[in-house]
Formats: structure tokens, C-alpha cells, sequence
């Protein structure tokens, strides 16, 4: 059996992760001279790219010494927990990364919590030593308290400690210590990382924990292989955690190094490997020796707790944009994200709708917006959070909210926050004018907040959430003041009716933005909707007056990304998408029917 160490990369999101891992790979010699490296090398998809966090946990491989070490780079946001909680049943320690200038965050609270339960004692690395408002001892005491909280042992409360800046590329055990490179880093994973357990002379034991999807092998399960070896061609049962076992065989075998994946014959325990040849493969499922099938326990997996419906675009500009605009297009593309995402869930409720469940409005919207790019057309609804009932109880998610903000700024959002039901349950000063407030808020209340608090804090403030649990539903919460401004006419907005209905509210459209009927064209002052006219031109008269040609001045739009549309539409709202614009809308088009609606609900 080789030498193999199995280790996890957990952190808040912005804390290093990714970085830390190109480092490790550069440093270790597993890209050769002449390769050309991108940044965050880790973050292979495009949106990863741009928005510079990790969605997907993607494990590498990296040779020190003569020992393996597999690296699990994981995701730092809140709506992908459930990616972090079972990657951290497939390593054997992890490396805790904190900041040293924010220092515990919840995203933080959440993994620690997972990773201490399984018994992992995490090497914690105080990454961005060399931000000039670091301060790494107090950070430690920060954590110490964290594990001390979650009721760690006398063991994990002795963690080793290694101090680093990922993106410079170096790390020492002491702060005095020169700045040279990671190898204090790689030398503390070599001796604090228990070996694998098990034995390659037991029955075979593998579990799978993420899955990828080829479209000439089909469905591929990464797993780890707790017992026994695993060899290409190989009969082995596949144990389903409802119990049901199917026989088949290993039809591909890949292992992988640096950045890439090869075909291996072999692999034993300890090692972390992709598999084919099994179509129903799922997380959880374990692959057995069929002479003693010895299935693990299968992973419990967090639930959705928002959801969101997609539809057929059905607008006067429908089919105009988009490749993708079919119901059966949309049903196969849902399909396929489910093969790969198990965080998430759908169903058909209608003619051409379907109800999709997910872990927050992130990760919906970054499946809209890879469907967008895709060329699909399609609409979506306001998201609603998933009640369920326990004895007779009406139950809801909640969140823990955590938010930094300026001191000038703290009554204005405690207020804010108020109104949508959150409850307080601690207020630190962070020091330079910055205050910590901690809530416990119904994930009712965070549905579109994001927009106003960055308004409220011009843009200072940051705020963080993680999934607490569900509790007895808490009454009504306030959402949007405004009302929209709806076009009453189809065709092309002119500039000279903007001008005019500038002063009305803010407007989402610009001259020759095609509009049509019921199409919400900007936010009203006032609370009520107002229906309006944005292709009415000047009318010429063959007198000129002295006024005639007055230049017209327009304030830019506010562009509308797809978040700031999920989060600003209410119930009766669409939000079209296409691959070339975003587009509000009213459900009902029809102005007669709206009011007729408006007026039922009223006296009902």
C-alpha cells in the first residue's frame, strides 16, 4: 500500500481556499516548466472565473516526497454546504483556513462544526498575514473559542497551527519566522494527517461523493476507497442506499495528478478515483467486493429549502433571442443538472412549468445563468421558501446572519432588519469603525434584501448567511415598497417619453429597448403600479416655438442583473430570461385582468 495522505481545503468564502491550492500544486513541481498556469486554476468553469468563487469541490493530486497527497479544494458559499459536508467524510484531516483580518465567519462555524463531529482534527492556516490589519492572535483565540463551543476534544483543541499569505506563495510556523516558501506547510500535512485506515487486503469498500457526467461513459461517481482494491473490468455490486444491489462492471477507471485525469489500472485504499459503468450511481452509494457486499452508511444530505418555478417563456418577444425555448428543452436540460447536482430537485407542476428546489437564490440563479449561456429562453418566479409541517406545526428554514458593516450604518439596518423578523443575538465592535452584528433571520426575510443593504451601507457593508434550522413559521415579513412602472403599449421605447417619466421613478430600459404590454419598464415612487407610456413621441406642430429643441437629459438605467431581478420582483412578477437580455414582467399581461385580480384579492 502507498503512502497517502487524504486532506480537505474549508474556509468562508474569500478566504483563500482556491489560491492556497494553486500554490501547493505550483510548489510541488506537478506542473512542469514549460506549462502555462491560469490563476485559481481550480475554478474551471466560467462563471468560477469570473466571480471568483468555487461552486463545485474538485479534488486534485499532488506528490511530496514520495507521499500522494489528495487535495479537496470546496466551495466557501453557504448555498453549496451540502458539497462541503460530504467531502469532508472522504479525507482524513483538514486544513482550516481563517483570515487573518476577519477571522471566524459563518461559513467557518458551518464546516467546523461538520468536520469536528467527524472527528477530524483540523491543521488551522491563518492565511492573509500580510493584510496590514491582520491579527493572527487574536484570530486564534477566535477559533480556540469556536472549537471549544462545539464541544472539541482535549485533541483537536491542540491544533497545529501554520501562519501563511496563499498568494505569495510562502508560510511558517512562527510569525518571526523568514518568508520563503510552503514547504513548513507541506511538512505539517506529512506529520499531523493520519494515514488512511483500512487495508487492501480486505473486501472492497468505495463510496461515492460527487458525480460528473461524460457524455460517451455516462454517469461517473468520484469516490474513496475505504477497503479492499479496485481494478478496471472488475465485476463489483453497486449498493443503492435503499438497499437494492446491482451487479456490474468497471467499464472506466481514472485517477488523478495535478490538473489532470488519466486511466489507471489499479487503485487501492486510501485513494481517490473516478469510476464508470454504473447508470442509477449516485452520492451516497458504496461499490462492494459481490462475494461479502459490506455497503457504508449512505450520506445524509442536506435539504433544499428555497424554491423557484421555471417556465416557458410565453411574452409577446418570446422565441425572438433564444435557441432553447421549448418545455421538452428546458425539462431535458433540468434533467441533466440533476444527474451531477443532488443539492438539488425538480419537478413538473403544469403545461411547460417546473418547480425547482435548491439551497438559496445563488445557486438557482448561477443554474439560470448557465442555461442562459447555453442559449435557453425561459422565465422564472419569485423564489418561495419550503414550509413543511411537523405535528400539526407550519415550520420554516432559518438563517444565521452575520453582518459587517460601518458604526454609522448599525441603526439603519437593525431596524431594517427588524421589520423582516430578525432577532439580534450579539453586537462585537470590530474595531476602525466597523461593528459585528450576529441575527437569526426566517429565510423569508433575506429574500431581497442584498439590493437595499448595499444601498443602505453605500456598498461597505458585507453580510453572510448559513442554514441554521427549521422553525415554527413567524407571521407575515415585509418585502417591497416601491410599485413598478408597466408599459401600456408595445413597440420601441422612445427618449422623449423616458424623459418625461423620469420623474415618476427609476427606469430599467433605454431608448430602443423593445417594450411590450404589461412589461415592468422601472420602479414607481410611489407604492402602488402605475401603467404608462414609453413609446409616445413629440408631436409636431408646423409652428416653431421657442422651445423646440431643447436637448433632453436621461439618467443611465439601472441595469437589472439576474439576482437584483430575483430579488426585486414580487408575486405577481416574472423575470423573462433570454441569452441577450433580462427583461421584468407582470404575470398577467393584461391590464383589465391585473386590476380585476387586484380588486378580488382586496376584498377577499
Amino acid at each position: 500500500m502507498r503512502d497517502i495522505r487524504n486532506i480537505a481545503v474549508i474556509a468562508h468564502v474569500d478566504h483563500g481556499k482556491t489560491t492556497l491550492v494553486d500554490q501547493l500544486l505550483k510548489q510541488s513541481g506537478t506542473f512542469s516548466a514549460h506549462q502555462n498556469v491560469d490563476e485559481r486554476v481550480m475554478d474551471s468553469n466560467a462563471i468560477e472565473k469570473e466571480r471568483g468563487i468555487t461552486i463545485l469541490s474538485k479534488n486534485t493530486a499532488i506528490d511530496y516526497e514520495g507521499v500522494r497527497i489528495n487535495i479537496i479544494d470546496t466551495p466557501g458559499h453557504a448555498d453549496f454546504g451540502g458539497e462541503v459536508e460530504r467531502v469532508l467524510k472522504m479525507v482524513d484531516s483538514v486544513l482550516l483556513l481563517v483570515d487573518a483580518q476577519e477571522g471566524v465567519m459563518p461559513q467557518t462555524k458551518f464546516v467546523v462544526k461538520k468536520a469536528l463531529s467527524l472527528g477530524h482534527r483540523p491543521i488551522v492556516v491563518i492565511n492573509k498575514i500580510d493584510k496590514p490589519g491582520g491579527e493572527p492572535d487574536r484570530v486564534i483565540d477566535e477559533v480556540f473559542d469556536l472549537f471549544a463551543n462545539m464541544d472539541a476534544t482535549e485533541e483537536q483543541l491542540e491544533f497545529p497551527v501554520v501562519y501563511a499569505a496563499a498568494r505569495d506563495g510562502y508560510a511558517k510556523l512562527a510569525l518571526e519566522d523568514e518568508n520563503k516558501d510552503l514547504t513548513p506547510l507541506y511538512e505539517t500535512i506529512l506529520k499531523e494527517v493520519p494515514k488512511p485506515k483500512g487495508d487492501d487486503a480486505n473486501g472492497l469498500q468505495l463510496q461515492v461523493f460527487t458525480l460528473d457526467y461524460d457524455n460517451f461513459i455516462g454517469k461517473i461517481g468520484i469516490a474513496r476507497i475505504f477497503n479492499g482494491t479496485i481494478s478496471m473490468g472488475e465485476t463489483v455490486v453497486l449498493c443503492k442506499a435503499d438497499g437494492e444491489k446491482i451487479k456490474g462492471r468497471v467499464t472506466k477507471l481514472i485517477g488523478f495528478k495535478g490538473m489532470d485525469r488519466f486511466d489507471i489500472k489499479q487503485a487501492g485504499t486510501g485513494d481517490i478515483v473516478a469510476v464508470a459503468g454504473f447508470e442509477t450511481i449516485d452520492v451516497g452509494d458504496s461499490l462492494c467486493d459481490p462475494n461479502n457486499p459490506m455497503p457504508l452508511d449512505p450520506m445524509h444530505i442536506e435539504e433544499p429549502t428555497l424554491s423557484v418555478t421555471f417556465a416557458v417563456n410565453d411574452s409577446p418577444l418570446a422565441g425572438t433571442e433564444g435557441k432553447y425555448v421549448t418545455s421538452n428543452k428546458i425539462n431535458e436540460r433540468l434533467a441533466s443538472e440533476m444527474n451531477t447536482n443532488i443539492a438539488m430537485s425538480y419537478e413538473q407542476i403544469g403545461e411547460g412549468k417546473f418547480k425547482v428546489n435548491g439551497r438559496g437564490e445563488l445557486q438557482i440563479t448561477i443554474l439560470a445563468e448557465n442555461m442562459r449561456r447555453e442559449g435557453f429562453e425561459f422565465s422564472i418566479g419569485r423564489p418561495e421558501v419550503i414550509i413543511r409541517e411537523e405535528n400539526g406545526v407550519k415550520m420554516e428554514p432559518f438563517e444565521h446572519l452575520v453582518i459587517d458593516l460601518p458604526d454609522e450604518f448599525t441603526g439603519a439596518i437593525i431596524e431594517k432588519l427588524g421589520k423582516r423578523k430578525a432577532t439580534m443575538t450579539n453586537m462585537v465592535p470590530m474595531g476602525e469603525g466597523y461593528t459585528r452584528l450576529e441575527f437569526e433571520i426566517p429565510a423569508r426575510g433575506l429574500i431581497g434584501i442584498r439590493t437595499e443593504f448595499l444601498t443602505e451601507t453605500k456598498g461597505e457593508g458585507v453580510m453572510n448567511h448559513s442554514f441554521l434550522e427549521f422553525r415554527p413559521y413567524s407571521g407575515t415579513v415585509e418585502s417591497r415598497k416601491n410599485g413598478a412602472l408597466v408599459s401600456m403599449e408595445n413597440g420601441e421605447a422612445l427618449g422623449y417619453s423616458i424623459f418625461n417619466l423620469q420623474d415618476r421613478g427609476i427606469m430599467f430600459i433605454k431608448p430602443q429597448d423593445k417594450v411590450y404590454i404589461g412589461m415592468v419598464i422601472g420602479q414607481h415612487a410611489k407604492d402602488n403600479d402605475l401603467d404608462v407610456n414609453p413609446i409616445k413621441g413629440k408631436a409636431q406642430s408646423n409652428v416653431r416655438s421657442s422651445g423646440a429643441d431643447e436637448a433632453i437629459k436621461l439618467v443611465p438605467p439601472r441595469q437589472m442583473s439576474l439576482e437584483n431581478a430575483l430579488e426585486w420582483i414580487e408575486d405577481d412578477e416574472l423575470v423573462e430570461i433570454t441569452p441577450l437580455s433580462i427583461r421584468v414582467r407582470k404575470k398577467e399581461l393584461d391590464p383589465t385582468v391585473r386590476k380585476r385580480t387586484a380588486k378580488k384579492e382586496k376584498f377577499a
